[in-house]
């Protein structure tokens, strides 16, 4: 199983990214994606996540109104599309797979994670 996420970068306050992550190597038809985001010095946190039927979504309450997680079944990938980006959205961001459901908020609920892929905003 292989989790590829991609599309961080350098981006001002107020801008937008959208952070891809490309699964294979199994059917996640009945899986939890999420995001998680970590700094430096500090626990990976919980961002959103969603069932990958797409039904359902959820989201930390600091980035709700300015995130929308989404997945596309045909290119078995899970998107989070970033708006009004602020300094403190500054971190390394994780895309993981869960499997059934549990505590999609909790970082040891995931069985697979993605690499990483940084997000620097600036002020």
């Amino acid at each position: 199983v292989q989790l590829q996420a991609s599309g961080g970068g350098l981006v001002q306050a107020g801008g937008s990214l959208r952070l891809s992550c490309a699964a294979s190597g199994r059917t996640f038809s009945d899986y939890f994606m999420g995001w998680f985001r970590q700094v430096p010095g500090k626990e990976r946190e919980f961002v959103a996540a969603i069932r990958w039927s797409g039904i359902r979504t959820y989201y930390a309450d600091s980035v709700k109104g300015r995130c929308t997680i989404s997945s596309d079944n045909a290119k078995n990938t899970v998107y989070l599309q970033m708006n009004s980006l602020k300094p403190e959205d500054t971190a390394v961001y994780y895309c993981a797979a869960m499997a059934g459901s549990g505590r999609y908020y909790n970082t040891e609920e995931y069985e697979y994670w993605g690499q990483g892929t940084e997000v620097t905003v600036s002020s």
